[in-house]
């Protein structure tokens, strides 16, 4: 039989936040995960009500109809806010503990619904992602092709027109690093070719590009935190990916507006099926008219375009990329603001 002080020691190592409300709806136990969960120590929460937990009804409105029939009450994909203003979307279960006919207390097991769908997310991303790379060792052959041509062309320009060397020097090093990254992909089971890199010179790279492609009415800026540890992480990689998010970004502001590369730090992140302590996030912003909502669910495989002159590839391939590095993309749009979020896992 397990005693009580076992008892207290099993819930408190479970993943699932559990909280106990007395007959009078007043919070009696919570364990690690329930604390977890409202970012806050039992001793603060204790003696609560649901009222003084969320500023939503929905948790108060389900102990209500527990005590009322006496039956378990199971709520999906509930948002709820914490007094602090955390906004957590739940499901969660209320069943009565009887003693005799009486309710005596109501148990409640909570888990983040935010969480267990971004972890369906990714699994359906890894499946995604080999009929991307089938995809891209077809395209690479295709590519690699003309690279040659574009090299030497480059090279004859940058001699006949020398003040124009920065501009030809660029083509050339872009093409360089376009077969590598294309000698890679024709490797079976490629892998990235990971050293020590610093995030804000990748993005500072591609920034580069970007900028000197666009037209005077587009701006590229950058928000970067100083403070950022450093990533293991080919940076060829990092640099297709994160060229044709912006790109991307770039084409959607037809050339009028701007693009912003933000870059934080978030901790206790979940990515998949593991946890890190602390990430680096990458916002890439632009204030063009938003996705199109018609593709917004399918913006991450390959031929879905929401433009009429679009391959539908860019994307694709950054997403692949990015999980290759054990990362994840995420966007929200709206028209004005469509931000596309990149987490990777720092050293």
């Amino acid at each position: 039989m397990i005693k009580h002080a076992q008892a207290g020691w099993l819930v408190d190592n479970l993943c699932t936040a559990v909280l106990l409300f007395d007959h009078e709806s007043r919070l009696t136990l919570i364990n690690a995960a329930g604390e977890h969960l409202l970012s806050a120590s039992a001793r603060k929460l204790l003696g609560r009500a649901p009222a003084e937990l969320f500023r939503d009804t929905a948790l108060a409105t389900a102990l209500e109809r527990v005590q009322a029939s006496g039956q378990a009450v199971t709520e999906w994909g509930v948002d709820l806010t914490t007094p602090w203003g955390t906004r957590i979307s739940l499901d969660f279960t209320a069943a009565p503990l009887f003693q005799g006919t009486r309710v005596l207390h109501i148990l409640v097991e909570m888990t983040n619904a935010d969480r267990y769908r971004r972890v369906l997310r990714d699994e359906a991303a890894a499946t995604q992602q080999n009929a991307i790379r089938s995809m891209l060792k077809g395209m690479a052959h295709e590519v690699k092709n003309p690279l040659g041509g574009i090299r030497g062309a480059a090279q004859l320009l940058e001699r006949e027109l020398p003040e124009y060397a920065e501009y030809t020097r660029l083509i050339v090093d872009e093409v360089d690093r376009l077969r590598g990254l294309v000698d890679r992909m024709l490797v079976p089971n490629y892998r990235p070719h990971k050293r020590t890199i610093n995030i804000h010179e990748v993005l500072e790279h591609v920034r580069t590009l970007v900028s000197a492609e666009g037209p005077p009415t587009l701006t590229v800026e950058r928000d970067y935190d100083p403070s950022l540890p450093a990533l293991l992480a080919d940076r060829d990689q990092l640099i297709q990916a994160f060229l044709n998010m912006v790109r991307n970004a770039v084409q959607a502001l037809c050339g009028i507006g701007k693009v912003l590369l933000r870059t934080r730090a978030d901790r206790q992140v979940t990515i998949g099926v593991n946890r890190y302590r602390m990430v680096i996030r990458i916002d890439i912003i632009d204030d063009g008219p938003g996705v199109p909502a018609e593709v917004r669910d399918d913006i991450f495989y390959p031929m879905v375009s929401g433009r009429a002159d679009g391959t539908g590839l860019g994307l694709s391939i950054a997403q692949a990329l990015i999980y290759g590095h054990g990362g994840l993309i995420e966007f929200t749009s709206k028209p004005g603001e469509t931000r596309f979020t990149v987490r990777l896992p720092t050293l």
